[in-house]
């Protein structure tokens, strides 16, 4: 498999110090962050981790992806919200992974509808396209 070619509109530059036990920051200051590991990872839990600046980052892409979808299909997706629950864990290997449930609500359409728009953002949300095939992620609506 090749990678895609994009035309690329923005891109973000973040330095991390320490690792998962330091200092997250974006070049243009924006965001400066302390980063730890959680308490169930033997962390002191007391700055973000990884897992919810993926988990913001992603449900907030996934968000706007469903505006995109319900603009073409003219539904009415205010009031919606998108909940992204990364959880992170051991692969078999020795390694590490990570699995992805985006939880949308719509308020103001059916559920079919809804779980039509979820399904057509999921094709278009960049992480969902970087993602797929890589991790789990499960699509849920509510």
């Amino acid at each position: 498999m090749s990678i895609q070619q994009i035309d690329v509109l923005y891109t973000a530059v973040a330095t991390a110090e320490n690792g998962r036990d330091g200092r997250v920051s974006s070049d243009d200051g924006n965001l400066d962050v302390v980063v730890n590991p959680p308490k169930s990872m033997g962390g002191s839990g007391n700055g973000t981790n990884p897992e919810q600046l993926f988990a913001a980052g992603y449900s907030a892409c996934f968000q706007s992806a469903l505006g995109v979808v319900a603009r073409q299909q003219k539904a009415d997706i205010s009031g919606s919200t998108v909940t992204a629950t990364v959880g992170i864990g051991k692969l078999g290997d020795g390694g590490f992974g990570l699995e992805v449930e985006l939880t949308t609500s719509i308020p103001n359409v059916d559920e079919a509808t809804a779980k039509a728009l979820v399904e057509k953002a999921h094709q278009v949300c960049p992480y969902s396209n970087a993602t797929r095939g890589n991790i789990k992620v499960e699509l849920t609506v509510v």
